[in-house]
Formats: C-alpha cells, sequence, structure tokens
C-alpha cells in the first residue's frame, strides 16, 4: 500500500516522461496499477524467486525490440521461430504470471492496458514485494506485433560477454557505462544454472579441458566444481549472490572485488576503470543510494524504443497478437 501512495502522489506532480506517462491509465482505466499491486502483494510471497524472474523477463523484453511484450508471443502456425524460444530466453520465467494479471485487468478494462505495460509494472512491484527498490513506471506501451529468435540472439547481452561487448550493447539501447553496472546489480537476487557458466569459466575456458577463467577466485571456482557443477550437462541451481540472493543488497559488488562474479560478463565489469570506479562509490554509499540509483537506470531502460499512440497494439491475450 505504501508504494501506491508513493506513486500516487508522484503521478499527480510529474510531467511525461518521453512519449509515456505517469497514470497513464487514470480516465481509461482508473485501477489498473492498483489491480496490479494488489495480485502481485497476494501471490509473490508464494514464490519469492519470481521476483528475480520477472524482472529479468522485463529486461530481455526491453533489450529486444523495446519494451513491447514480444517475448511473450508464442509461434504461430507460419511457424517462425519467436524470442521465447531462443537459447537465452529458454530459462525465463513468469509467463503464466503475466497472463494472470492480464486476465484481472481484461475483466476490469477489456483492451486498455498493454501487455508491455503488465510486464512493467509486474517487475516493479515484485521487487517492490520483496524489500527492493521503487522506482516509477511511466505508462503508455503499446504492444508490438513481431517476435524474432534471432533478435533475442544478437541483441541479449551474454553471460560470456566481455567489458566491451557489454558496453557496445548497452549503448545501442541508449544505456551507459552507469546504467550497466546498475541493472548489473539485479543480479543481487536469483539464481543461475551451471550451463550459462560453467562450460566456460569452470570446465572448459578458451578452450581447454578442465581450465578454469583465471579471473574467477580459485577457491570460489574450486567450491563450484565440486559441489554445483561437476560435469558440461549439470543442471544444478547456483545462487547468484551466495547467502543473499533472496535479499536486493550490495553484496554482489562486494563479491565482484574478491573475484566471485559468477557470470564473465559480471566479473567484466571489475575489468573497466570507469565501471570498477562506479561499483566502489557504490559500496561506499548507502543502500538507499543504491536503490535510488537503480531505480532510475529501470527507468531509463523501461523506455527503450518504446511504441504508443497508434503504433502496434493492445493484446487482449499477452501470448499471441490480436486476430
Amino acid at each position: 500500500m505504501i508504494g501506491f501512495m508513493i506513486w500516487s502522489l508522484l503521478a499527480s506532480s510529474m510531467p511525461k516522461q518521453g512519449q509515456l506517462q505517469l497514470g497513464f491509465y487514470s480516465d481509461s482505466c482508473p485501477n489498473a496499477e492498483k489491480i496490479v499491486q494488489d495480485f502481485v502483494n497476494e501471490e509473490i510471497h508464494n514464490a519469492t524467486s519470481l521476483a528475480a524472474a520477472l524482472l529479468r523477463m522485463h529486461f530481455h523484453d526491453c533489450f529486444v525490440r523495446g519494451c513491447d511484450a514480444s517475448i511473450l508471443l508464442n509461434s504461430t502456425s507460419a511457424g517462425q521461430a519467436v524470442e521465447r524460444e531462443a537459447f537465452p530466453n529458454l530459462s525465463v520465467r513468469g509467463y503464466d504470471f503475466i497472463d494472470r494479471v492480464k486476465s484481472l485487468l481484461e475483466a476490469e478494462c477489456p483492451g486498455i492496458v498493454s501487455c508491455a505495460d503488465t510486464i512493467a509494472l509486474v517487475a516493479r512491484d515484485a521487487i517492490v514485494a520483496i524489500g527492493g527498490p521503487f522506482w516509477r513506471v511511466p505508462t503508455g506501451r503499446r504492444d508490438g506485433l513481431i517476435s524474432v529468435q534471432s533478435d533475442a540472439i544478437t541483441e541479449l547481452p551474454s553471460p560470456f560477454d566481455n567489458f566491451t561487448a557489454l558496453e557496445t550493447r548497452f549503448a545501442r539501447k541508449g544505456l551507459d557505462i552507469k546504467d550497466l553496472v546498475l541493472l548489473s546489480g539485479a543480479h543481487t537476487i536469483g539464481i543461475a544454472h551451471c550451463s550459462a557458466f560453467a562450460d566456460r569459466r569452470l570446465l572448459n575456458f578458451s578452450g581447454v579441458l578442465g581450465a578454469v577463467d583465471p579471473s574467477m577466485d580459485s577457491e570460489y571456482a574450486a567450491n563450484l566444481k565440486a559441489n554445483k557443477c561437476k560435469t558440461f550437462n549439470d543442471t544444478t541451481i547456483v545462487e547468484m549472490n551466495p547467502g543473499s540472493r533472496k535479499t536486493f543488497d550490495l553484496n554482489y559488488y562486494s563479491l565482484l572485488l574478491k573475484r566471485q562474479g559468477l557470470f564473465g560478463s559480471d566479473q567484466a565489469l571489475t575489468t573497466n576503470a570507469t565501471s570498477l570506479a562506479i561499483i566502489n562509490q557504490l559500496l561506499q554509499g548507502s543502500l538507499e543510494n543504491f536503490f535510488r540509483e537503480f531505480g532510475l537506470s529501470m527507468e531509463k531502460m523501461g523506455q527503450i524504443e518504446v511504441m504508443t499512440g497508434t503504433q502496434g497494439e493492445v493484446r487482449k491475450h499477452c501470448a499471441r497478437v490480436n486476430s
């Protein structure tokens, strides 16, 4: 309820941000954001790990064709492979959660609230519900009509990316190094599967069988190899932020300085002077400062290449375009 009150105060005082607007549905569907928040608050505690998954879904959606809910589309009879079928998205979770929220919105205001806005609102409210940062979510996004598997493979950052590749991918979306560091901080919560990192960091670095990535702390690597990721096909789940994966905090950055970033892309943040300086500034600051800065980068990410007005459509069912 506190989050909704904060949003209400902000919505009454803030102008449009780009082509989106705080309180966009205040006339057309005045209860929309409260419906989303109430559902999230009721359901997320039954599966708190979904908070990280829903935030990841929002990220993966926005980085491919912008924040247009194209990640939610199923393949059609035409047979074209869609984003959700791309390898980076095979582990994305939360589709049913979004569908349940969308059904409530459709019952209240048919054809008004887009799936893209639903993802953005759910992601924010889920993070707030587990004690994470609040950020403003201006709305008015429209849903895309196109979803292509190859786009996801091309556009999404990889857990194996070095710093140059990460900086380039983020820059294409209008995000800078500070945004890269802050948004990577979402890895303070959640889990990963061995397949996302073990082959190229623990078991076969640079194509040498048994070799370990030298950027990874040797004791940390040995522990992972002995207890979690023993083979190339191991499906074991590993905490992104060991001992603190359910708490949105600064521990992720502390682990990076100890060379205990799980993904190569995590540890890559310490290889650049600018990003390393930002990490140190965050660790020297307060948790409240991190929350504030993370929220600003989330607002920025949530406006990547959005469609508004008459562009796209408002899908009735998030998994398929309107007939």
